[in-house]
């Protein structure tokens, strides 16, 4: 597997461009370029979505196929690949290795600068920090230029270019926002509030899409507008989420209803987060293969370490008293000590790490029994490594619960089963199991009782039915402090889980399914 994790510089004579924020398109010296059919259009974006790193054959099989290969399926790959290459460099003598699309065992990788993808230049200049408007103002106005239309939209039912466009298109509100909170730091207040009103309607749970709507509206003397939109704001909370307004929009109409001086009293301060040490990832798989290749992932990303790793689950417990790792990424099928029981023991030990599991499928019976045991979530081993980075880097900040899919499916898959089977809500002291999406009804072993506590949801106060729901829908400890109006949501959390005994989100989510807090497809 390539060491490479980033854009890649690559020969100045190579003068092509790849667009992927509107229709795919690729070019070389301004000419658009024959990029074939679907298929073949869909490796060079999947190439390019690694950013650099190299993805394995069998991997862009299993993406480009969702389950449904062809009868010789890297052949085709392999079709693909030597077509885009002739397209790439038709220049490029027989029998001369590829600078672009290259071999990189046990697949390929696109050799590209920042400045020839529209989505990494994109990227790049939202999340260059500065906070001089004028600068930030042409920043995002030609960041925002980048945009012909939905990323990926030729490829929207691939799920990872699904996850990838959506990844893209958040990062394109906080550039509209950051572009508009410029211009009415600039005087242009009147001018951006037809689009921010659309913006505000388009994205109602976002706190600053209504705090600029609101604050471009006082800027230009319309003070009753203003606290308008705020009411609107505050109505759909309550319809949405049960919840008033966050403290910072509350101190804005506080603001408003002063007739303070027109400025900036009511912005968030900017805070800069604290630094975190480097998790350190301890890797038990029984395949050598497969811990070699997750150690190549681990070892090319400068805030994640490596600590070691295990070949079957007893020796996975033994490392984890010994190395003292943060994250454990775990094999569910283990031999000696089978994965959930592993998990069961790490997780019983003092200052236990988080427990990912690693699957290569979602079938396993035992992943509810996991979830409600305390591991942070699932993790398919076909994953792209920037989504198994991403999962490590979750679940040692405590942040939201790992996803995609897997997990919140199978939770999901549980307590939609439970309800049409008019099951009462399954009793937390005895863990009960049915996903027929995921399993058989019936287990080999009965799992141990689990963690979650006896009793439910009594005691706990409005506020802290209200955390554990937004957590239940997901939200990370950021956005659930912009819907509660506190700067430090992940204190919450934490209190949460110390008052119900718990030790991960995943088993706030279960409970939160179980108590039918929150039930499958509702609000």
């Amino acid at each position: 597997m390539s060491k490479s994790i980033y854009p890649c510089e690559v020969p100045t004579s190579t003068r092509l461009s790849f667009q992927i924020l509107g229709p795919f398109q690729a070019h070389r010296d301004g000419t658009a370029l024959d990029l074939g059919g679907l298929r073949q259009l869909a490796v060079l974006a999947r190439l390019l979505v690694a950013r650099g790193r190299a993805v394995p054959a069998s991997l862009l099989v299993d993406e480009i196929w969702p389950g449904r290969p062809p009868a010789q399926p890297l052949a085709s790959i392999q079709g693909y690949v030597s077509r885009l290459r002739r397209a790439l460099e038709p220049d490029r003598p027989p029998r001369q290795e590829a600078t672009v699309l290259v071999n990189a065992p046990p697949g390929y990788a696109l050799r590209a600068g920042v400045e020839q993808v529209d989505a990494w230049r994109f990227e790049s200049e939202v999340r260059r920090a500065c906070d001089e408007p004028r600068q930030v103002w042409t920043s995002m106005e030609a960041a925002l230029a980048l945009w012909r239309g939905p990323a990926l939209a030729e490829l929207a039912n691939l799920p990872w270019a699904a996850t990838e466009a959506a990844r893209l298109e958040a990062l394109r509100l906080v550039a509209v926002e950051r572009h508009a909170d410029a211009g009415i730091r600039l005087g242009m207040a009147a001018a951006l509030v037809p689009d921010l009103e659309a913006h505000a309607c388009a994205h109602p749970l976002r706190e600053e899409a209504w705090r600029l709507l609101a604050s471009s509206l006082y800027s230009c003397g319309r003070l009753g507008d203003a606290l308008g939109a705020l009411r609107r704001a505050r109505a759909f909370w309550r319809e949405e989420l049960g919840l008033d307004l966050s403290a910072e929009l509350r101190a804005l109409e506080a603001d408003f209803l002063a007739q303070r001086p027109a400025g900036r009293p009511w912005l968030p301060e900017q805070r800069r987060a604290p630094e975190r040490p480097a998790p350190r990832v301890l890797v038990a798989d029984d395949q050598a293969l497969v811990r070699a290749g997750l150690r190549v992932v681990l070892d090319a990303e400068p805030d994640v370490r490596f600590a070691g790793e295990a070949a079957d689950g007893e020796e996975a417990v033994a490392a984890v008293r010994a190395l003292r790792p943060d994250v454990v990424l775990l094999d569910i099928q283990m031999p000696r000590l089978d994965g959930l029981a592993c998990a069961r023991r790490i997780l019983a030990g003092p200052r236990p790490p988080k427990v990912i599991m690693l699957t290569t499928f979602g079938s396993d019976e035992n992943l509810y029994a996991a979830l409600r045991a305390g591991v942070s979530g699932f993790i398919l081993k076909t994953s792209p490594p920037e989504q198994l980075v991403a999962a490590v880097r979750a679940a040692a900040a405590g942040d939201a619960l790992i996803d995609p899919a897997l997990t919140t499916r199978l939770i999901a898959s549980f307590a939609s089963f439970s309800s049409s089977a008019s099951f009462a809500a399954p009793s937390l002291a005895t863990p009960s199991f049915a996903t027929p999406s995921f399993a058989t009804p019936s287990l080999t072993t009965p799992p141990e009782p689990a963690g979650v506590p006896v009793g439910g949801l009594d005691g706990l106060s409005p506020g802290q039915l209200s955390v554990l729901r937004l957590v239940a829908r997901g939200l990370s400890d950021r956005q659930i402090g912009e819907v509660m109006g506190v700067a430090d949501a992940g204190a919450l959390v934490g209190e949460l889980l110390a008052r119900l005994g718990l030790l991960d989100r995943a088993q706030l989510v279960v409970l939160a399914y179980e108590s039918s807090l929150v039930t499958p497809g509702g609000r």
